[in-house]
């Protein structure tokens, strides 16, 4: 028992203490959530805008027949597909270096960089959760609306979008989760995470235990305690259901 303290003390110092590599950690931890933060608030803006284009496309009425204003709305829609194919189809490390090396090269600060990357990915699968809960809006909604002389736009926004997102929010806090995780790839453009913080540390000290051993534990408080928010979200929404 002695021998383990003394092990875990001078394991904890090294990690740690010595040169301030405390600082590494706490870089790393900062950009981990402020990429996550941003990426979730671009993911969510961004699926939401590519459910409703595909809803409006799917509610649009065959009887008035194509339109310039149908055309249009078809040919984004084809394109917003091609985009979701494309992020849902590919491996987040290639659009990651892609848009760090080719799409955005010239750009000095790579977290942000982090953070369009990861928002453009998670758009792709956001959109398609937002779809579902569209869809599971009653279509009743959508027609009282526009009996009121509401547009199709302002029915979706005031009436439609807000239900939908009331049954999708646990689903919208698991993306969160899941974007939290995949932002330990983002030393492959030298950014500071936790992950690369632990390399960083590993490298200088030469010991692999401590340094990944304390990275994941962190990993796994910050999982739990958005799971335990969500868990908590959800028994809420159900009672207010019931």
């Amino acid at each position: 028992m002695q021998s383990f303290i003394e092990w875990f003390n001078y394991e904890f110092s090294r990690t740690f203490i010595r040169d301030s590599r405390w600082t590494v950690f706490l870089q790393g931890l900062r950009n981990t959530l402020l990429i996550t933060l941003v990426a979730s608030l671009i993911g969510i803006a961004g699926g939401t805008v590519i459910a409703v284009v595909h809803n409006m496309l799917d509610n649009r009425d065959p009887r008035k027949g194509m339109s310039p204003g149908s055309i249009i709305l078809k040919a984004v829609d084809r394109i917003l597909s091609f985009y979701v194919a494309v992020m849902r189809g590919t491996p987040l490390a290639i659009q990651l270096t892609i848009m760090a090396f080719i799409i955005m090269a010239g750009y000095p600060n790579k977290v942000v960089v982090c953070m369009v990357a990861f928002g453009l990915n998670s758009a792709a699968y956001v959109s398609e959760v937002i779809r579902g809960g569209i869809g599971a809006v009653d279509k009743g909604q959508m027609e009282a609306g526009r009996s009121l002389g509401m547009g199709t736009i302002r029915c979706m926004r005031l009436i439609v979008l807000p239900q939908a997102m009331a049954n999708i929010l646990p689903a919208l806090c698991n993306e969160g989760i899941a974007v939290l995780k995949e932002t330990s790839i983002i030393g492959l453009i030298s950014v500071v995470d936790l992950t690369r913080a632990s390399d960083l540390v590993r490298s200088r000290t030469l010991s692999p235990y401590f340094p990944l051993i304390s990275v994941a534990l962190v990993y796994f408080i910050l999982v739990a305690g958005l799971s335990a928010l969500v868990s908590r979200l959800e028994r809420r929404l159900n009672a207010a259901k019931r």
